[in-house]
């Protein structure tokens, strides 16, 4: 039994090519079909920015732009979450609520890392 799946795609950098353009594809479905994606990248766009005009290290200011970024990622990976749950089915039910909602959790420990990190790096 072979471990190749014909539904993996291309080599090399075919395999590249393809995976930016999946991304790109992820990045636009996330921003036209997420109210909360949008508002996580204007929280990155006002924050990010601000990184730059404050009295911090290079190392500080890394770390502010990091953790605004993490909430990307995550809100990435709960808006894929909650798509594949209601791929399966629309009806109610407890696993698809428990995944939604520690879906729903991991987003609001990344927005609660980047209140505490800024507030320790500008404030103690």
């Amino acid at each position: 039994m072979s471990d190749y799946s014909p539904l993996k795609g291309k080599t090399g950098l075919k395999r590249i090519f393809n995976a930016f353009g999946y991304s790109i594809s992820g990045f636009k479905a996330a921003f036209q079909n997420e109210a909360a994606f949008r508002q996580i990248i204007l929280i990155n766009i006002i924050l990010i920015p601000i990184s730059f005009f404050v009295d911090v290290s290079r190392g500080e200011q890394a770390l502010m732009i990091a953790v605004c970024l993490l909430a990307v990622i995550v809100e990435l990976f709960n808006s894929a979450i909650e798509a594949v749950v209601d791929r399966v089915s629309l009806e109610k039910h407890t696993l698809s609520k428990n995944a939604k909602d520690m879906g729903s959790a991991a987003q609001f420990i990344a927005l609660s890392i980047i209140a505490i990190t800024w507030v320790i790096i500008l404030f103690f």
